[in-house]
Protein backbone atom coordinates (compact mmCIF):
# COMPACT_ATOMS: atom_id res chain seq x y z
CA UNK A 1 0.00 0.00 0.00
CA UNK A 2 1.45 3.64 -1.08
CA UNK A 3 2.21 6.36 1.34
CA UNK A 4 -0.21 8.18 0.47
CA UNK A 5 -3.48 5.95 0.45
CA UNK A 6 -2.16 4.87 3.79
CA UNK A 7 -2.26 8.72 4.41
CA UNK A 8 -5.82 8.78 3.28
CA UNK A 9 -7.21 5.66 5.30
CA UNK A 10 -5.87 7.33 8.37
CA UNK A 11 -6.87 10.93 8.18
CA UNK A 12 -10.53 8.94 7.80
CA UNK A 13 -9.71 6.62 10.73
CA UNK A 14 -9.39 9.62 12.88
CA UNK A 15 -12.18 11.31 11.68
CA UNK A 16 -14.26 8.36 12.85
CA UNK A 17 -12.47 7.93 16.07
CA UNK A 18 -14.33 11.37 17.17
CA UNK A 19 -18.06 9.74 16.60
CA UNK A 20 -19.97 8.42 20.16
CA UNK A 21 -20.11 5.47 20.88
CA UNK A 22 -30.03 -7.78 11.32
CA UNK A 23 -31.77 -9.71 9.32
CA UNK A 24 -32.10 -11.17 5.75
CA UNK A 25 -34.85 -13.66 4.59
CA UNK A 26 -35.10 -16.27 6.24
CA UNK A 27 -36.12 -18.52 3.47
CA UNK A 28 -34.11 -19.40 0.43
CA UNK A 29 -29.91 -20.92 -0.05
CA UNK A 30 -27.75 -18.63 2.45
CA UNK A 31 -24.23 -21.00 1.16
CA UNK A 32 -21.52 -21.17 4.17
CA UNK A 33 -22.27 -17.57 5.19
CA UNK A 34 -23.78 -17.93 8.14
CA UNK A 35 -22.73 -20.70 11.22
CA UNK A 36 -25.90 -21.11 13.61
CA UNK A 37 -27.08 -18.02 15.58
CA UNK A 38 -25.68 -18.21 19.40
CA UNK A 39 -28.21 -17.92 22.57
CA UNK A 40 -30.93 -15.63 22.54
CA UNK A 41 -29.56 -11.97 22.93
CA UNK A 42 -26.17 -12.94 21.26
CA UNK A 43 -25.40 -10.77 19.80
CA UNK A 44 -27.49 -8.52 21.60
CA UNK A 45 -28.34 -5.85 18.83
CA UNK A 46 -27.44 -5.35 14.91
CA UNK A 47 -24.10 -4.30 13.35
CA UNK A 48 -24.04 -2.48 10.66
CA UNK A 49 -20.89 -3.50 8.14
CA UNK A 50 -20.00 -1.51 5.39
CA UNK A 51 -18.21 -2.71 2.48
CA UNK A 52 -17.37 -0.28 -0.34
CA UNK A 53 -15.83 0.87 -3.65
CA UNK A 54 -12.43 2.53 -3.41
CA UNK A 55 -13.28 6.12 -3.88
CA UNK A 56 -16.66 5.88 -3.02
CA UNK A 57 -16.67 8.26 0.17
CA UNK A 58 -17.40 5.13 2.21
CA UNK A 59 -15.35 5.60 5.26
CA UNK A 60 -17.16 8.74 5.39
CA UNK A 61 -20.66 7.38 4.77
CA UNK A 62 -20.02 5.09 7.66
CA UNK A 63 -18.68 7.76 9.97
CA UNK A 64 -21.96 10.01 9.32
CA UNK A 65 -23.95 7.04 10.06
CA UNK A 66 -22.61 6.54 13.00
CA UNK A 67 -22.48 9.45 14.17
CA UNK A 68 -26.33 10.00 13.44
CA UNK A 69 -26.84 6.43 15.79
CA UNK A 70 -23.88 7.83 18.36
CA UNK A 71 -22.54 4.61 17.56
CA UNK A 72 -18.27 3.53 17.36
CA UNK A 73 -16.86 3.22 13.97
CA UNK A 74 -13.97 1.38 13.44
CA UNK A 75 -12.33 1.22 9.88
CA UNK A 76 -10.22 -1.21 8.81
CA UNK A 77 -6.93 0.31 10.50
CA UNK A 78 -8.30 0.87 13.39
CA UNK A 79 -9.27 -3.21 13.84
CA UNK A 80 -6.30 -3.66 12.84
CA UNK A 81 -4.76 -1.66 15.67
CA UNK A 82 -7.28 -2.45 18.68
CA UNK A 83 -6.23 -6.11 17.39
CA UNK A 84 -2.83 -5.73 17.53
CA UNK A 85 -0.81 -7.06 20.97
CA UNK A 86 -0.10 -4.98 23.01
CA UNK A 87 -2.11 -2.18 21.34
CA UNK A 88 -2.54 0.48 24.15
CA UNK A 89 -6.36 0.37 24.13
CA UNK A 90 -8.59 -1.91 26.23
CA UNK A 91 -9.59 -4.45 24.23
CA UNK A 92 -13.34 -5.07 24.05
CA UNK A 93 -12.16 -8.98 23.47
CA UNK A 94 -11.08 -9.33 27.64
CA UNK A 95 -14.13 -7.43 28.57
CA UNK A 96 -16.54 -10.39 27.72
CA UNK A 97 -18.70 -12.47 30.18
CA UNK A 98 -19.01 -16.30 29.83
CA UNK A 99 -21.77 -16.77 27.18
CA UNK A 100 -20.53 -14.56 24.77
CA UNK A 101 -16.82 -15.32 24.94
CA UNK A 102 -18.07 -19.18 24.21
CA UNK A 103 -20.59 -17.35 21.58
CA UNK A 104 -17.42 -15.11 20.27
CA UNK A 105 -15.08 -18.46 19.83
CA UNK A 106 -17.34 -20.97 18.68
CA UNK A 107 -18.13 -18.85 15.75
CA UNK A 108 -14.40 -18.15 15.52
CA UNK A 109 -13.84 -21.31 15.06
CA UNK A 110 -16.62 -21.99 12.60
CA UNK A 111 -15.46 -19.48 10.58
CA UNK A 112 -11.84 -21.10 10.34
CA UNK A 113 -13.04 -24.33 9.46
CA UNK A 114 -15.04 -22.74 6.78
CA UNK A 115 -12.25 -19.96 5.10
CA UNK A 116 -8.71 -19.36 4.55
CA UNK A 117 -8.65 -17.05 7.91
CA UNK A 118 -6.33 -19.59 9.77
CA UNK A 119 -3.32 -18.88 7.63
CA UNK A 120 -3.04 -15.42 8.91
CA UNK A 121 -2.58 -15.12 12.43
CA UNK A 122 -3.25 -11.38 12.09
CA UNK A 123 -6.70 -11.80 10.45
CA UNK A 124 -7.59 -14.24 13.46
CA UNK A 125 -7.14 -11.70 15.73
CA UNK A 126 -9.31 -8.70 13.25
CA UNK A 127 -11.86 -11.77 13.57
CA UNK A 128 -12.45 -12.40 17.28
CA UNK A 129 -12.65 -8.51 17.91
CA UNK A 130 -15.12 -8.07 15.01
CA UNK A 131 -16.90 -10.75 16.56
CA UNK A 132 -16.42 -9.49 20.07
CA UNK A 133 -17.52 -5.83 19.10
CA UNK A 134 -20.80 -7.50 17.02
CA UNK A 135 -21.85 -9.62 20.07
CA UNK A 136 -22.82 -6.17 22.15
CA UNK A 137 -23.95 -4.64 18.75
CA UNK A 138 -24.18 -1.21 17.99
CA UNK A 139 -20.96 -0.72 16.14
CA UNK A 140 -20.29 0.06 12.56
CA UNK A 141 -17.36 -1.69 11.26
CA UNK A 142 -15.76 -0.58 7.65
CA UNK A 143 -14.06 -2.99 5.43
CA UNK A 144 -12.18 -6.45 6.25
CA UNK A 145 -14.94 -8.82 5.23
CA UNK A 146 -16.95 -7.59 9.06
CA UNK A 147 -20.32 -8.54 6.73
CA UNK A 148 -18.77 -11.74 5.96
CA UNK A 149 -17.53 -12.61 9.77
CA UNK A 150 -21.00 -11.91 11.16
CA UNK A 151 -24.10 -13.89 11.41
CA UNK A 152 -26.47 -12.15 8.66
CA UNK A 153 -29.50 -12.08 11.01
CA UNK A 154 -28.09 -9.29 13.47
CA UNK A 155 -26.03 -7.53 10.80
CA UNK A 156 -26.93 -4.72 8.47
CA UNK A 157 -24.69 -5.27 5.48
CA UNK A 158 -24.40 -2.21 3.27
CA UNK A 159 -22.44 -2.07 -0.07
CA UNK A 160 -21.51 1.77 -1.00
CA UNK A 161 -20.74 2.55 -4.88
CA UNK A 162 -20.04 5.18 -7.07
CA UNK A 163 -19.45 5.87 -10.81
CA UNK A 164 -16.01 5.25 -11.72
CA UNK A 165 -15.44 8.50 -13.08
CA UNK A 166 -16.38 10.15 -10.03
CA UNK A 167 -14.46 7.65 -7.73
CA UNK A 168 -11.25 8.91 -9.71
CA UNK A 169 -12.10 12.69 -8.99
CA UNK A 170 -12.90 12.14 -5.52
CA UNK A 171 -9.61 10.03 -4.75
CA UNK A 172 -7.57 13.00 -7.24
CA UNK A 173 -9.04 15.32 -4.76
CA UNK A 174 -8.67 13.77 -1.67
CA UNK A 175 -5.10 12.65 -2.21
CA UNK A 176 -3.77 15.47 -4.35
CA UNK A 177 -3.17 13.27 -7.20
CA UNK A 178 -2.99 14.09 -10.84
CA UNK A 179 -6.39 11.78 -12.45
CA UNK A 180 -3.73 9.67 -13.92
CA UNK A 181 -2.32 8.78 -10.45
CA UNK A 182 -5.97 8.86 -8.93
CA UNK A 183 -6.84 6.50 -11.84
CA UNK A 184 -4.04 3.89 -10.28
CA UNK A 185 -5.17 4.08 -6.54
CA UNK A 186 -8.57 3.07 -7.62
CA UNK A 187 -7.77 0.22 -9.57
CA UNK A 188 -5.25 -1.04 -6.77
CA UNK A 189 -7.58 -0.55 -3.97
CA UNK A 190 -10.34 -2.28 -5.89
CA UNK A 191 -8.11 -4.94 -6.68
CA UNK A 192 -6.36 -5.56 -3.23
CA UNK A 193 -10.01 -5.76 -1.56
CA UNK A 194 -11.20 -7.94 -4.27
CA UNK A 195 -8.67 -10.19 -3.81
CA UNK A 196 -9.11 -10.09 0.20
CA UNK A 197 -12.71 -10.68 0.00
CA UNK A 198 -11.83 -13.95 -2.45
CA UNK A 199 -8.76 -15.41 -0.49
CA UNK A 200 -10.37 -15.49 2.78
CA UNK A 201 -14.07 -15.84 2.37
CA UNK A 202 -14.24 -17.24 -1.69
CA UNK A 203 -16.88 -14.35 -2.31
CA UNK A 204 -16.68 -11.52 -4.89
CA UNK A 205 -17.24 -7.71 -3.72
CA UNK A 206 -19.37 -6.96 -6.94
CA UNK A 207 -21.95 -10.16 -6.32
CA UNK A 208 -25.59 -7.64 -5.35
CA UNK A 209 -27.35 -10.69 -3.59
CA UNK A 210 -24.93 -10.86 -0.59
CA UNK A 211 -25.97 -7.50 0.63
CA UNK A 212 -28.84 -5.87 2.69
CA UNK A 213 -28.82 -2.56 0.75
CA UNK A 214 -26.55 -1.16 -2.21
CA UNK A 215 -26.27 2.81 -2.07
CA UNK A 216 -24.92 5.05 -4.95
CA UNK A 217 -22.76 7.99 -3.01
CA UNK A 218 -23.02 10.06 -6.55
CA UNK A 219 -26.88 10.18 -6.86
CA UNK A 220 -27.64 10.30 -3.30
CA UNK A 221 -24.82 12.12 -1.65
CA UNK A 222 -22.86 11.63 1.74
CA UNK A 223 -26.09 12.49 3.82
CA UNK A 224 -28.85 10.78 2.41
CA UNK A 225 -26.87 7.72 2.54
CA UNK A 226 -26.46 7.78 6.25
CA UNK A 227 -29.81 8.35 6.89
CA UNK A 228 -30.46 5.56 4.91
CA UNK A 229 -28.69 3.47 6.99
CA UNK A 230 -30.23 5.03 9.82
CA UNK A 231 -33.38 3.97 8.72
CA UNK A 232 -32.79 0.24 7.40
CA UNK A 233 -30.45 -0.57 11.24
CA UNK A 234 -33.33 0.90 12.77
CA UNK A 235 -35.84 -1.07 10.84
CA UNK A 236 -33.44 -4.17 11.17
CA UNK A 237 -33.53 -3.78 14.73
CA UNK A 238 -37.15 -4.23 15.06
CA UNK A 239 -37.57 -7.26 12.83
CA UNK A 240 -35.14 -8.51 14.56
CA UNK A 241 -36.62 -8.22 17.74
CA UNK A 242 -39.96 -9.77 16.06
CA UNK A 243 -38.31 -13.04 15.51
CA UNK A 244 -36.14 -13.15 18.31
CA UNK A 245 -38.96 -11.81 20.61
CA UNK A 246 -36.52 -10.00 23.02
CA UNK A 247 -36.82 -5.98 24.42
CA UNK A 248 -35.89 -3.96 21.34
CA UNK A 249 -32.45 -2.02 21.19
CA UNK A 250 -33.42 1.35 20.65
CA UNK A 251 -31.98 3.68 18.34
CA UNK A 252 -31.92 7.12 18.40
CA UNK A 253 -33.82 8.99 15.32
CA UNK A 254 -30.94 10.78 12.81
CA UNK A 255 -29.23 14.05 14.29
CA UNK A 256 -29.46 16.49 11.88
Amino acid sequence: MSFAENQSDLSEEFAGQANQRGELPRHGFQGNRAPPQGPTGIPASVTIAVSREAGSRGNTIGNRAGLKLGWPVYNQELLQYVAQEGAPRHSPCESLDSATSEWVEGRLQQLLRDSNLAQQPNLVAVARLVLSLAAEGGVVLIGRGAGFLLPPESTLHIRVVAPLSDRIAYMSQWLRLTREQAAEQVRLRDEHRAEFLWNQFRRKSDEIHQYDLLLNSSLLGEDVCADLIVRAARAKIEARGRHTQSPPFLVPEPID
